[in-house]
């Protein structure tokens, strides 16, 4: 399975503002360059995680996008779910595009309990699992610094 770019740029603008929680709004064109993602297509990934309700807008001079709550409470699978819907390897547990009676396939097992360990990954990890691994990740590379 492969995530779309929609979902791999709006995890990366979750992950910064994870990272910056408690700090105030973060403007949209601050973290595009931060993460290397087209500024207008990352206000539509925004305006699309605010309709969610897992980002807020804050409009004017001091304005950007903050969380909706705290990162503990948003996981990977709330944001992939706005940005994707549904999660899953293959349609054929409800019949599409399967060739023979689902409920006599043994492919279907195999679909449905990979798609629930996937989803399970997802629902298991906050945003907050996130930041604390890209912290510890920065500080292994600042010590791995030699001159």
């Amino acid at each position: 399975m492969r995530f779309s770019t929609r979902a791999r740029y709006g995890m990366r603008a979750m992950l910064t503002l994870a990272l910056r929680y408690g700090e105030g709004p973060v403007m949209a064109k601050e973290i595009a360059q931060q993460q290397g993602v087209p500024v207008s297509y990352l206000e539509q990934l925004l305006a699309q995680l605010a309709k969610a309700r897992l980002v807020v807008s804050t409009r004017g001079a001091h304005g950007g996008y903050t969380l909706a709550r705290n990162p503990e409470a948003i996981t990977t699978m709330d944001v992939l779910s706005a940005l994707e819907g549904s999660l899953g390897l293959a349609e054929c547990h409800s019949g599409v595009s399967c060739t023979r009676d689902p409920e006599t396939c043994a492919l279907r097992d195999l679909w449905i309990q990979s798609s629930q360990a996937l989803v399970g990954t997802f629902q298991g990890t906050s945003l907050a699992d996130l930041a604390r691994r890209q912290q510890a990740r920065d500080a292994e590379s600042l010590l791995m610094y030699s001159i």
